[in-house]
C-alpha cells in the first residue's frame, strides 16, 4: 500500500505540519507584540542600593547621559549594556539593573566612597580602587588624606593607611599623607605635622616599626624638650628624631635608641 494512502502516516504529518504552522504564527505574534510602542523603554528609575546612600548621582543627570544604551524596548534590551553604561559613570561602583513591566527599568547603583586623593588627580574609594572625577570646584576632597604610590600599590596603600591608623589611634593622631616610594619605602605625615619615615618592609615590617614607636612615644615624648618634625624609625632596635628649626636659623636634632627595657637619649644641637 502507498504511503499516500496510510490514514495513519498522514494524519501523524499533517499534525506536524499544523504544529509548525501554529508555532510560526504565534513566535510572529509574539515578535509583532514584543516589538509594539507600550513596551518601549519609558523610564528608568535610580536607586541607591540598600545601605548606602546617593550622594553625588542624580537620577536626571544619569538618564540623560546614558543616550542609546538604555533605549529600546522591554524583551531585547541588552541589561548588561545598561549596566555597563551605568558603572562607565564617575561616580558609580556597581549597578544592578531589572526590568519593570510593562515599560520601565530599575537599576540600584552604589557609589564610590571616597577615602583619599591618589596621586593629587584621583580619588581612591573604600575598597581600594581608583577612579576618575572632575575635582574641580569639590574643594572638600582636598580635605581628605593623600596616597601617593606607584600604578597598582593602590590596593596596599589603602590596606595599609588602615593598619597604620588603628595603631596610631593610640596616641589620638591620624594620618594626613602617605608616601610610597618606588623602592616601596613609607612615609606617613601626621595630622600634628610630624613626619614618620618606616622605610621599606625589609627585617621587620613598617607596623612593626610603627607599633614599637606607638608603645615607647607615650613615655619618651614627655621627656623631650623640643617638638620633633621627623621620627626616623628605619632602625631594627629603636628610632631617631630631628627636631624643628627655630626662627632664628637654629635647629635642633635629636637620637633615641630603644633597647628591651631600656632607652638611651643621645642629643646633639647644630648651630649656623
Amino acid at each position: 500500500m502507498s504511503a499516500w494512502h496510510d490514514a495513519r502516516l498522514l494524519n501523524g504529518l499533517a499534525n506536524v505540519v499544523f504544529a509548525g504552522s501554529l508555532a510560526a504564527c504565534l513566535a510572529a505574534g509574539a515578535w509583532w507584540l514584543s516589538h509594539r510602542p507600550m513596551f518601549t523603554i519609558q523610564s528608568i528609575r535610580v536607586l541607591a542600593e540598600p545601605g548606602h546612600k546617593l550622594k553625588h548621582v542624580e537620577g536626571a543627570a544619569v538618564r540623560d547621559g546614558l543616550g542609546q544604551e538604555a533605549a529600546g524596548n522591554f524583551f531585547h534590551i541588552s541589561l548588561d549594556k545598561v549596566r555597563h553604561a551605568f558603572e562607565a559613570l564617575p561616580w558609580v561602583r556597581r549597578a544592578t539593573v531589572r526590568r519593570v513591566w510593562p515599560n520601565a527599568l530599575e537599576v540600584s547603583i552604589e557609589e564610590h566612597r571616597p577615602l583619599a586623593l591618589w596621586n593629587d588627580d584621583q580619588l581612591i574609594n573604600t575598597f581600594g580602587e581608583i577612579y576618575s572625577v572632575n575635582l574641580d570646584g569639590l574643594e572638600q576632597f582636598y580635605q581628605l588624606p593623600r596616597f601617593n604610590g606607584p600604578t597598582g600599590t593602590e590596593r596596599l596603600v589603602a590596606q595599609r593607611h588602615a593598619e597604620f591608623g588603628g595603631q596610631l589611634a593610640a596616641l589620638n593622631l591620624r594620618i594626613d599623607r602617605i608616601d610610597l616610594s618606588d623602592r616601596q619605602a613609607w612615609t606617613l605625615h601626621l595630622n600634628d605635622g610630624v613626619r614618620v619615615l618606616l622605610g621599606r618592609d625589609a627585617g621587620s615590617s613598617g607596623a612593626e616599626r610603627l607599633g614599637r614607636w606607638v608603645s615607647l612615644h607615650p613615655s619618651v615624648g614627655p621627656q623631650l624638650k623640643e617638638r620633633p618634625a621627623i621620627f626616623d624609625l628605619r632602625y631594627a632596635n629603636g628610632y631617631s628624631m630631628r627636631m624643628l628649626v627655630h626662627s632664628d636659623g637654629r635647629s635642633t636634632s635629636s637620637t633615641e635608641r630603644s633597647t628591651p627595657g631600656a632607652v638611651s637619649t643621645v642629643t646633639n644641637k647644630a648651630r649656623p
